[in-house]
């Protein structure tokens, strides 16, 4: 668990849970951290509805339906239609158009898509000043999570970012992409292309030994996505492959942890350079 640091991911998450689909009837939320307590909305929350079932307050009667198939696109994604928002760099970034709301302004008021993006364009130049530094901060775990964090609490929080990773159709990206493509207009592209980039550069750079762990760090990657890169996550990704031995990943990748901690952050530089630059 975590805290909850504005209202505004206060109201993303509940948000989510709001979401309708067939044979979706109601949802409940437990709150470990008392977050209602901080951010207490009566305008926005409204009184609670009285439901009469059989003297059951908690939850209304849930009639049989159909399941949709599980094929089909959520409600909200449904539209395929694209709007097209210029912001103040003078070009255009299209976006899906959406029918349900899943963003909220620094008031906590619900707002469209696009103008959450316009929202996150204008605060992006406080955390970095052009493309070159936005690829040193992401390019290490450190300076990464202090972004990520720095953007939470302007109320850019990681689950809005997935969202407009689906609303600007790059599912399959790394949240940089995101970032890029809202700041710089930079087209999208995905992990799986990413990672293909940067193995040449690789498999330059490290040894044979090296090089295997770096491929199935790689392919976590693609698969899940950024945060298989975060510090957290290399005892797991040690023990995965090594089959539960600390020590025998330090004797097949030389040197002691620290040199292996160095090896997993000092490649993810290769996986952010620029497409046919060299990492510097």
């Amino acid at each position: 668990m975590r805290p909850i640091n504005s209202m505004i991911e206060f109201k993303q998450i509940i948000g989510r849970g709001t979401r309708l689909y067939d044979g979706k009837d109601y949802f409940t939320i437990y709150d470990f951290v008392k977050a209602h307590h901080l951010f207490n909305d009566p305008e926005w929350d409204g009184e609670p509805a009285e439901v009469d079932n059989g003297g059951d307050k908690a939850f209304p009667p849930i009639e049989a339906k159909p399941q949709p198939d599980a094929k089909q696109p959520r409600p909200e994604y449904e539209a395929q239609q694209k709007v097209r928002v210029r912001l103040r760099d003078g070009k255009e970034r299209n976006i899906r158009h959406i029918s349900v709301t899943t963003f909220w302004g620094p008031d906590g008021k619900p707002i469209s898509a696009a103008e959450f993006l316009m929202l996150l364009f204008g605060q992006l130049p406080e955390f970095f000043k052009d493309e070159d530094e936005l690829r040193a901060l992401w390019s290490l775990p450190d300076t990464r999570k202090k972004l990520l964090e720095g953007l939470a609490e302007k109320g850019f929080g990681k689950d809005q970012l997935v969202e407009m990773q689906k609303i600007i159709d790059a599912e399959n990206s790394d949240l940089f992409d995101v970032l890029a493509h809202v700041a710089f207009a930079m087209q999208p592209i995905s992990r799986k292309e990413r990672a293909a980039s940067a193995h040449s550069e690789i498999h330059e750079h490290f040894s044979d030994k090296q090089q295997a762990f770096l491929d199935f760090v790689l392919a976590h990657y693609v698969q899940e996505g950024v945060d298989e890169l975060e510090q957290e996550k290399l005892t797991k990704l040690l023990r995965l492959k090594y089959q539960d031995s600390i020590p025998d990943a330090v004797a097949d990748l030389g040197g002691d942890i620290g040199a292996i901690r160095n090896l997993f952050f000092g490649f993810q530089r290769y996986l952010y350079q620029p497409s046919g630059g060299a990492a510097r």
